[in-house]
């Protein structure tokens, strides 16, 4: 069964772009960490697919075996883990995540 969890995460970070595994969804975000994230996508113009942890818990305990990281939100681009929250702030921070999303941003044309 875990199996199947892991096989799942690996298509939804593989089929998206920009996917954002995070507490609630990013019109109504269910912790302070994943609203931060959320924003910070929008910011930037770049539409993520979403997923809700808190609907799943094989999700939310899956995905932090997938990527070996403790917490949620998790962002990743193009299949890659970019990080939780500290790390997509500093990145947004040093203009490292607007060159990172650039590829990505909704084209209003």
């Amino acid at each position: 069964m875990t199996d199947t969890i892991q096989q799942q995460l690996d298509k939804l970070v593989h089929e998206h772009d920009v996917v954002l595994f995070m507490k609630g969804t990013p019109q109504f975000p269910q912790c302070g960490f994943s609203q931060r994230v959320a924003a910070i996508l929008n910011h930037h113009g770049v539409a993520c697919a979403a997923v809700n942890v808190l609907l799943d818990p094989a999700i939310r305990a899956g995905i932090k075996v997938y990527s070996d990281w403790p917490t949620i939100p998790q962002l990743y681009v193009k299949g890659e883990f970019v990080g939780g929250c500290d790390i997509v702030t500093e990145m947004d921070e040093s203009g490292e995540l607007a060159r990172l999303l650039a590829p990505f941003k909704a084209d209003s044309t």
